[in-house]
C-alpha cells in the first residue's frame, strides 16, 4: 500500500549488488515515474529493464471488487497512510532540523571573520561622517564669526548685507547642485548616510572586503533560521518538553 516504484527499484539493486541499472517501462515501452505507486503499476501488465535486460512481467487479474469492499480498502489505506506519518514524520523533522542546525552553524562560521573586518569599516565610515559633520559645522561657525567682525568692526551693514545676500544664494546653488547629482533632497541624515557608504564602499575596497560574499552568506543565514522557524513550529507540537528546548 505504501511503497512505489522508487522503492521497488532500490529493492532490487540492495538484493543483489551486480545490479547497476533499473528502469520500470510501461507495455508499450514508456518509462514509469518513480512516486508510481505498485498497487497501480500492477494493474496492468509492464516491464522492469536491469542491466540493459528487458523481462516482460503480466500482472495477475483481478477479481471483480464490490464498491463497498472498495470503500473499505480505500479507508484502510487511508489509515495506514495516516499511521505511517505519525510514526515516521517526527523523526524526520528532527532530522531535518538537525540538518539545518549544523548548515547554520557552518554559515556562521564562514560569517564571523568578514563581520569583525565589517564592524571595523563600519567604525571608521562612521568616524569619518561625523567628522564631516563635525567640520561643516566648525565652517559655519567660522563664516558666522567672520562675517560680525567685518559687520560690526571693521565695515558697516550696508556694505556686508550683499555679501551675505550672495553668500546665501550661493548656498542655494550649492543645495540645488546636490539635488542634481543625487536625485535627493539636502536632509542632515540622509546625507551624513550616503558619506557613510561611500566611506564604507572605499574602505571595503582597501581592505579588500567582499560585499556580496557577505550579504549572500546572511541571505542563506536568514533563510536557515527562516526555515528552523517554520520547522519548530510542528515539532513543539508533538515532541517531549524536554526534545523542544531553545538550541544555543
Amino acid at each position: 500500500m505504501l511503497m512505489n516504484v522508487g522503492d521497488l527499484l532500490e529493492d532490487v539493486q540492495r538484493e543483489d549488488a551486480g545490479v547497476t541499472s533499473t528502469a520500470v517501462l510501461t507495455a508499450d515501452g514508456q518509462r514509469v515515474a518513480s512516486t508510481t505507486s505498485l498497487e497501480t503499476l500492477l494493474s496492468k501488465d509492464f516491464q522492469i529493464l536491469i542491466n540493459d535486460i528487458t523481462y516482460r512481467v503480466h500482472s495477475p487479474v483481478r477479481d471483480t471488487e464490490s464498491s463497498e469492499h472498495a470503500t473499505q480498502l480505500d479507508d484502510l489505506k487511508t489509515m495506514v497512510h495516516m499511521l505511517h506519518t505519525a510514526l515516521h514524520l517526527p523523526g524526520h523533522h528532527l532530522k531535518k532540523e538537525k540538518d539545518l542546525l549544523e548548515k547554520l552553524d557552518s554559515l556562521r562560521q564562514d560569517l564571523l571573520p568578514l563581520e569583525r573586518v565589517k564592524a571595523q569599516i563600519e567604525h571608521k565610515a562612521e568616524s569619518r561622517s561625523s567628522w564631516g559633520l563635525w567640520g561643516g559645522l566648525a565652517a559655519l561657525s567660522f563664516q558666522g564669526g567672520v562675517l560680525a567682525w567685518f559687520t560690526w568692526w571693521v565695515y558697516s551693514w550696508d556694505i556686508m548685507e550683499p555679501v551675505t545676500y550672495f553668500l546665501t544664494y550661493t548656498t542655494s546653488m550649492g543645495f540645488l547642485g546636490y539635488f542634481i547629482l543625487t536625485k535627493q533632497d539636502f536632509v542632515y541624515p540622509d546625507a551624513k548616510d550616503r558619506q557613510f557608504l561611500h566611506y564604507f564602499y572605499r574602505a571595503a575596497r582597501r581592505e579588500r572586503f567582499d560585499v556580496q560574499k557577505y550579504n549572500k552568506l546572511k541571505e542563506e543565514v536568514a533563510a536557515v533560521e527562516e526555515n528552523l522557524k517554520r520547522l519548530r513550529k510542528p515539532i513543539q507540537l508533538q515532541l517531549p518538553i524536554e526534545q523542544i528546548q531553545p538550541k544555543h
